[in-house]
C-alpha cells in the first residue's frame, strides 16, 4: 500500500494513466490473450457462479422450507446466517492452502467438497439437519472466492482486468439468476420440489471443478517454480518459510487487514440487505405471487450482470473509488423506486437499478482487493477479508425479517386488507445507511491502480515480505533479485516511467 495513504487519502483519487498502464489498448490486451489464460478465467467466473448459485438457493426456498420444517421465515433464515458466519473459516483455509501450493488443485478439491454439501442439503429430513449441512456448507463455499478471483485475474494483461473484474464477479448474479430460472420452471414439476435446486447445484460444483481438472497450474507460480530450479537452490523448508512470511505480512499490515474487513462489512451488508430476503420482501410485503417475484428477481439480477461488468471496465478509466462511489451513489437515489411502488412494473425497475449500483460496485471489489493486498497472499488476503465481511453482516436477512415482523403494514389481498410483515421500510432503511458508510470506507481507501501484482514473488519463497516493502516504495528494486521470475516491478515505478515517457 502507498504509504502516501496514511498521509492523504485522497491523493491520486482518479489515478494517472489510468486508461493503459503499459500503454497497450483494451481491445490489443484481449486480443492477445492465450487460450490457457481464457481457460482460467472461464474457470474462475464457472466457480463463482457455482458459490452463488446455491447461496440462493436457500433464500429463494424460503417459503417452500417455512412448508417442509413448518418454521417461520425468521428461523428459516437462520440457514443464510450459519452459511456466512462459516465462510470466513473456509476463506482463510483454502486460501493458505492456494498461497502456499497453487490455484489448481485446493480450488479442485473446494469445489468437490461444497458438491458434496450441496448434494446433503438436498436429502436432509429435519431443520436440525438442514441447518448442520449448511453450516459446514460455509466452510467449502468461503474458500471459493478468493482462489477464484486470483486464479481469474493473476494471468491476464493489467489492461484487462477492470472489464474482468466486473464481469468476474457478477458470476455472482449470473448463478442467483440460474438459481430463480430453475426455481420458476424445474421446481415446480419435479417431484423432489426445492429439493432439485441443490441436486443441480452439486452437478455444476463438480462441472467445474471437472473443468479446472484440464487446465495447467496458474503461471504465476510455475513461474517461482522455474526460477527456483534455475537458481539451483531448493527450498524443502517451503511450509516453515510461508508461515513466516505470513506472520510478516500480517505484523507490516495489520492496519490494511483491519481496514479491508471493515469494508467488505459495509460491502456484504450492501448485498445482502438488498438481495437475501427480497423474494420473501415481494411476497409477503406486496403480495406478489412467487412467479412474479421470481421474475423480479430474474430483472435485478440482470441489472446487476450489466452493472457489474460496465463498472468494473469504468474503473480502468476513473480508477477503482471513484467508479465504486458512483455505483453506492445510483443505489441510494433509486432506493425509494425499489420499495414504494406497488405495481410490478415500478418494483421490477427498482430492481434493476438498484442491482446495477449494488453490483456495479462490487464489480470492482476483485480487482481493488488484488491490488490493495499484499502481493504474495492474493487469495488469502481478499478471501478472508471478503468473508469475514460476510460474517459480519450475516444476520442482515435476520435484521429484515424480525424488523419486519415487528412493523406491520397493510395490503390489499383478493379485494380484502391483509396486515403482512413491513420488509420494504426495513430494507429501505437498512440499505441507505449501509450505502453511505460504504462511501465514507471507500473515500478513504488506498488505491493501486494497476498494480503488476503478478510480478512479485510467491508466499513461499524467501524475501516475499521484501516485495510486500517493495509495495509501499519504502525498499529500492536495485535491492531485489533480477530473476526474471522474481524481479517485481512496483506501481510507483511504473507510474513514474509513464509519467516521464507521457
Amino acid at each position: 500500500m502507498d504509504s502516501s495513504f496514511y498521509r492523504n487519502p485522497f491523493v491520486g483519487f482518479i489515478p494517472r494513466r489510468e486508461k493503459s498502464v503499459d500503454g497497450q489498448t483494451l481491445w490489443a490486451a484481449l486480443c492477445s490473450l492465450s487460450w490457457v489464460q481464457w481457460g482460467h478465467f472461464w474457470c474462475g467466473w464457472l466457480a463463482w457462479i457455482c458459490d452463488s448459485y446455491d447461496f440462493f438457493s436457500v433464500s429463494l426456498s424460503v417459503t417452500n422450507l417455512e412448508k417442509q420444517f413448518s418454521k417461520p421465515a425468521n428461523s428459516i433464515t437462520t440457514a443464510i446466517t450459519l452459511t456466512l458466519l462459516f465462510r470466513s473459516l473456509g476463506a482463510f483455509i483454502f486460501g493458505a492452502l492456494s498461497d502456499r501450493y497453487g490455484r489448481k488443485w485446493p480450488l479442485i478439491a473446494n469445489l468437490l467438497l461444497a458438491a458434496a454439501f450441496e448434494l446433503g442439503s438436498g436429502f436432509v429430513q429435519t431443520f436440525p439437519q438442514f441447518l448442520a449441512v449448511r453450516s459446514l456448507f460455509g466452510v467449502a463455499m468461503g474458500g471459493i472466492w478468493g482462489l477464484a478471483s486470483s486464479t481469474a485475474l493473476e494471468n491476464l494483461p493489467v489492461e484487462v482486468r477492470g472489464l474482468a473484474s466486473g464481469f468476474l464477479q457478477e458470476g455472482y448474479a449470473v448463478g442467483y439468476l440460474i438459481a430463480a430460472v430453475v426455481n420458476l420452471w424445474l421446481v415446480p414439476e419435479t417431484t423432489s420440489s426445492w429439493r432439485s435446486l441443490f441436486f443441480l447445484g452439486a452437478g455444476l460444483s463438480t462441472f467445474s471443478a471437472f473443468t479446472r481438472l484440464f487446465l495447467p497450474e496458474s503461471e504465476y507460480f510455475e513461474r517461482a517454480k522455474a526460477a527456483e530450479l534455475a537458481s539451483g537452490r531448493i527450498n524443502t523448508n517451503k511450509t516453515r518459510i510461508f508461515l513466516r512470511e505470513t506472520g510478516q505480512m500480517l505484523k507490516r499490515h495489520w492496519m490494511l487487514c483491519c481496514y479491508a474487513i471493515v469494508l467488505m462489512s459495509g460491502f456484504n451488508f450492501l448485498s445482502h440487505g438488498s438481495q437475501d430476503l427480497y423474494p420473501t420482501y415481494l411476497t409477503t410485503t406486496k403480495g406478489f405471487s412467487e412467479h412474479d417475484a421470481t421474475v423480479a428477481t430474474i430483472i435485478g439480477n440482470l441489472g446487476a450482470i450489466a452493472g457489474g461488468t460496465i463498472a468494473g471496465w469504468l474503473s480502468q478509466y476513473i480508477g477503482r473509488r471513484l467508479t465504486v462511489i458512483l455505483c453506492v451513489v445510483i443505489v441510494g437515489a433509486f432506493i425509494p423506486l425499489w420499495i414504494l411502488p406497488n405495481g410490478f412494473s415500478a418494483l421490477s425497475a427498482g430492481a434493476f437499478c438498484v442491482q446495477f449500483g449494488v453490483q456495479g460496485a462490487w464489480g470492482v471489489i476483485p480487482i481493488f482487493l488484488a491490488e490493495m493486498s499484499p502481493p504474495a497472499f492474493r487469495a488469502t488476503f481478499p478471501g478472508t477479508a471478503y468473508q469475514i465481511g460476510n460474517m459480519v453482516s450475516s444476520a442482515s436477512a435476520q435484521i429484515e425479517a424480525t424488523g419486519g415482523d415487528n412493523i406491520k403494514t397493510t395490503i390489499i389481498s383478493n379485494g380484502q386488507p391483509k396486515v403482512v410483515a413491513n420488509y420494504a421500510t426495513v430494507q429501505g432503511i437498512l440499505v441507505g445507511v449501509v450505502a453511505g458508510f460504504v462511501i465514507l470506507c471507500t473515500i478513504v481507501a488506498p488505491e493501486n491502480h494497476g498494480s503488476h501484482f503478478e510480478k512479485y514473488k510467491a508466499a513461499f519463497e524467501e524475501g516475499a515480505g521484501r516485495d510486500e516493502e517493495m509495495l509501499e516504495g519504502d525498499v529500492d528494486p536495485g535491492d531485489i533479485s533480477e530473476s526474471p521470475a522474481s524481479r517485481p516491478v512496483s506501481v510507483k515505478e511504473v507510474n513514474e516511467k509513464e509519467f516521464d515517457a507521457a
